[in-house]
């Protein structure tokens, strides 16, 4: 019978002085007596007697909950700082073979502790509890650029999935061969738009093309945009500025959708902004998806003029074509998905289009934080 490994006990040291250090750092990130302040403040103006009435009400409701979050975030780093203070000393003092199995579950624990912390640290921006709207667009590259958006557009649905997160395409555009010209997605849940903001750009595809009889190497380009799903509080639009249309849904739906008027495109006249919805079976529900969107991209159009705020909202505009890609998926002659911005890459093509992209996900936001 073979014998088990020794435990190392400077190797367990070592992991937990590094988990320390992560997490003292990451709770100096958090000024607890501000937050308190704050959260008091906030309390104060809630116990007023007409605070339901105020247009402020719901922006305070909302602070509130995120105050909550990050207090009680910190308090658990102090927790847990303590204890790994005391698991150090343990070590020195104590028979570590007995409790080695606690520790590897804390170890454990503390690894996961920080990667859910630097998510809300990651994720703090204006926006990034917001719900999203995701649009793919066909580029340069005809039919196989057509086939690739919708590769991507399920690629982002499979993501949306392993997510716990609900996505509804309210609008596509099909291919006249293959594939899609466009679509359109509503991804509702936690820290959606946050998430998906840096999926923003160009992303572009390398491989042996299904539509070229002689099997030729093509190389296709497909546009993302992500933009947050903004409250009607947020953006005021005229009635009188509108121009609502009606026509015959073509995607899929069954026989009612194909039946009746009930798509809806509405027209922006000040803007131009043109959006359309044609997934659900009344025109009802048609409408109020439609001015979600309308609002998302008036808000967007906003934000977009005022220059201050443009790398926050959107980011430079960039064609579907060569040159401009943020990221890039080889097929052939070898595997390959590789992120321009952060240099990562995966071996792996398939998973990530079956939608595992957390890691260039995070990548891309340790990047931006870091600048």
């Amino acid at each position: 019978m073979s014998r088990e490994k020794p435990i190392d006990i400077s190797e367990l040291k070592k992991l937990i002085e590094t988990n320390l250090e992560r997490m003292r750092e990451l709770c100096s990130a958090f000024d607890l007596k501000e937050l308190k302040k704050r959260r008091n403040l906030l309390e104060k103006k809630r116990s007023q007697p007409d605070f339901y009435k105020s247009e402020e009400s719901r922006q305070i409701f909302q602070e509130l909950g995120e105050l909550e979050d990050s207090i009680s975030q910190a308090e658990l780093l102090e927790k847990e700082i303590s204890e790994a203070e005391t698991w150090l000393h343990l070590i020195d003092e104590e028979d570590i073979a007995s409790l080695f199995p606690e520790l590897q579950e804390k170890l454990a624990y503390w690894d996961h502790l920080v990667h859910e912390t630097e998510q809300s640290l990651y994720l703090n921006g204006p926006y990034d509890q917001s719900d999203a709207i995701l649009s793919v667009h066909a580029g340069a590259g005809g039919t196989d650029a057509q086939d690739w958006a919708e590769m991507l557009l399920r690629m982002y649905l499979r993501w949306a999935e392993r997510k716990g997160l609900k996505a509804e395409v309210v609008d596509v555009s099909p291919g006249e061969e293959a594939g899609i010209k466009s679509a359109t997605v509503l991804i509702n849940g936690r820290r959606a738009y946050g998430l998906l903001r840096n999926e923003k750009g160009v992303h572009r595809l390398v491989r042996i093309s299904p539509f070229d009889a002689n099997r030729r190497r093509h190389t296709s380009f497909a546009l993302v945009d992500v933009i947050p799903q903004i409250s009607s509080e947020e953006v005021k639009i005229d009635p009188e500025d509108l121009k609502i249309e009606t026509f015959r849904a073509s995607g899929h739906g069954g026989q009612n959708v194909q039946k009746t008027d009930s798509a809806i495109r509405i027209t922006h006249m000040p803007s131009g902004i043109v959006v359309q919805c044609q997934n659900e079976r009344s025109q009802l529900q048609n409408k109020n998806t439609a001015m979600k969107i309308l609002l998302a991209r008036l808000h967007q159009k906003k934000e977009e003029e005022e220059r201050e705020k443009i790398a926050q909202i959107r980011g430079e505009y960039q064609t579907a074509a060569w040159g401009n890609q943020i990221r890039s998926y080889v097929l052939h002659p070898y595997t390959m998905v590789k992120d321009h911005r952060t240099e990562y890459t995966v071996g792996d093509v398939n998973r990530v289009l079956d939608g595992d992209i957390d890691n260039f996900i995070w990548e891309n936001l340790r990047r931006l934080k870091s600048s």
